[in-house]
């Protein structure tokens, strides 16, 4: 007695069970009601900032001060690193912040949050550098097939 075989025909279009379970997560997160709370996130990235910082908290303090025009003091630095405390660093400090730190973490936290990607400085000049390259490089193709295109109108005259 032979077995028959079926070949199996599958679509390349269609997902694998892995892909579709990625897909599933992917789609839950995005519903999951707090997604976006970073409070934790935020408040860590202040402290590591302040103890990574190559300054004191109240060099720090100085800067946003001359940085916002608002007197920001190392009380207030203690605040808003403090779990138990009730206040919050206020979001239009965060980049006088980043700049009297030097650590850019606490932006890119909220920026990331929303779906956007922050580069420092350099990397997004070098990152627009290399997207001037892309559309040098389109325009070139699109000379050459314009040249090509001529030669071949004249070519029928």
């Amino acid at each position: 007695m032979t077995k028959s075989h079926k070949k199996s025909v599958t679509n390349p279009a269609q997902l694998s069970l892995l892909d579709l379970l990625k897909q599933e997560q992917v789609e839950r997160a995005a519903t999951r009601p707090g997604r976006l709370n970073i409070t934790a996130q935020i408040q860590a990235a202040i402290k590591n900032a302040i103890s990574n910082a190559p300054k004191s908290r109240e060099i720090i303090a100085d800067e946003m001060t001359a940085l916002l025009g608002i007197e920001i003091t190392t009380d207030k630095l203690y605040n808003w690193t403090a779990g138990s405390h009730p206040h919050r660093m206020p979001g239009e400090y965060y980049s006088a912040f980043c700049v009297a730190t030097g650590d850019i973490e606490l932006i890119r936290i909220q920026a990331e949050a929303a779906g956007v990607y922050t580069l420092p400085g350099p990397d997004a000049l070098r990152a627009e550098i290399q997207k001037q390259d892309e559309l040098i490089k389109d325009l070139q193709a699109q000379k050459r097939k314009s040249q090509v295109f001529l030669a071949e109108l004249e070519g029928k005259r």
